[in-house]
């Protein structure tokens, strides 16, 4: 069984849209998201892939109440746990799914678990721990590193394969990056002078 895992979409709905085409054309039959929707829009993409997702929360997600209503929907393909993290079996796999790396890696030492995935801090990582395979996908948003990644797990090999998007963008452009640098210049400088 092929999963795809995906992880901080961070309103990025262009990107999200690839890789809902790129998830199709390689026939994963279930998609893992380890959190940070932002917003309803996000989840309303989501509840719409051909693909069943199953979402545990982040800590960007926004409107939690509205986002589970979405999933709730008669119609929708979304599911989303009630908590941060979540205990899952897909192809005879035991699975952990979290937001965060500061639990998954306790709980890849627990060697209960086959695959254990995390997000939140952006930077697509695979390592094993014992004989856990522990995984970070990277960010669909693409505003940290520039690269939008997601992860296909193959609960045959108990192996992923890194997909980078192409023609993904990222809302973290020149512009942006100058004006924070110059924010933050400014903010420094006065601070100095109130000292």
């Amino acid at each position: 069984m092929k999963i795809a895992v995906i992880s901080d979409i961070h309103e990025n709905f262009h990107n999200i849209i690839l890789a809902l085409k790129r998830i199709e054309q390689e026939k994963c039959e279930q998609i893992i998201f380890l959190g940070d929707f932002m917003n309803n829009g996000v989840a309303k993409v989501l509840a719409t892939s051909k693909i069943p997702v199953f979402a545990v929360w982040g800590n960007n997600d926004g409107d939690k109440s509205v986002i589970t209503k979405t999933s709730l929907n008669p119609a929708s393909n979304l599911t989303v746990s009630d908590s941060i993290y979540d205990f899952l079996e897909f192809g005879g796999k035991r699975i952990f799914a979290t937001h965060y790396p500061d639990i998954a890696k306790p709980m890849a030492k627990s060697g209960e678990y086959d695959a254990v995935f995390y997000g939140h801090n952006h930077l697509k990582n695979e390592e094993k721990i014992g004989d856990c395979l522990v995984v970070n996908p990277g960010e669909i948003s693409a505003h940290k590193t520039g690269k939008a990644t997601f992860a296909i797990y193959d609960t045959e090999s108990n192996s992923t394969e890194f997909i980078t998007l192409d023609n993904s963008i990222t809302l973290l452009t020149d512009e942006v990056e100058d004006y924070l640098k110059q924010v933050d210049f400014e903010f420094s400088k006065s601070k100095r002078h109130q000292v």
